[in-house]
């Protein structure tokens, strides 16, 4: 998928291949740099590899049921999707996603337009039924971004996460029944 951001960018949006897992690489080692609202640290994103990015794009094409996404401005890989379905009987209607995106692009809309892109995917996986994610509870532009797409807060843990400042922070569930509109 094509889109121009307001600053007249071109946005791609479209499934990473194996030969992208340098570039995201590189960008998943600045996106935790960016943000202290991954769960990933600097120190653990540095032991990720070259085979490491390869080996994860491969399984999710390899799984039907799972969706990875990269945004791209001026062909660097700006912003991540990624939705896996629960691997159990018992949850397999059920899908979890994140996003995170590099902070100079942070407010442009890329986070909206990733999570337009996966409804539209959604809405050829029916078998999925209660899409969910998680969210640090001082991240509010996320939290506004799922509300917009109806998503409510389930749970609360609190001082869940502890920060490498030694700061603890909620962890919020918060989920969307697939059942209605698909499409927001």
């Amino acid at each position: 998928m094509h889109y121009f951001l307001a600053n007249g960018q071109e946005l791609i949006i479209r499934e990473p291949e194996p030969s992208d897992a340098a570039a995201l690489l590189n960008y998943f080692q600045q996106a935790v740099q960016d943000s202290d609202f991954l769960m990933t640290t600097p120190d653990e994103a540095r032991q990720h590899t070259l085979r490491t990015e390869q080996d994860f794009i491969r399984s999710f094409r390899a799984h039907p049921y799972n969706l990875y996404l990269v945004a791209l401005v001026q062909q660097q890989i700006v912003a991540t999707l990624s939705v896996t379905r629960g691997n159990r009987s018992k949850i397999e209607h059920t899908a979890e996603f994140g996003i995170a995106v590099i902070r100079p692009y942070w407010n442009m809309g890329i986070g909206r337009r990733l999570m337009t892109q996966m409804f539209r995917w959604l809405s050829s996986h029916p078998q999925i039924k209660l899409l969910y994610c998680k969210v640090m509870a001082n991240n509010e532009r996320a939290i506004h971004l799922y509300q917009s797409f109806g998503f409510v807060e389930q749970g609360r843990l609190s001082r869940f996460l502890r920060q490498p400042s030694g700061e603890y922070v909620d962890l919020i569930y918060f989920t969307k029944w697939l059942d209605e509109s698909i499409i927001p």
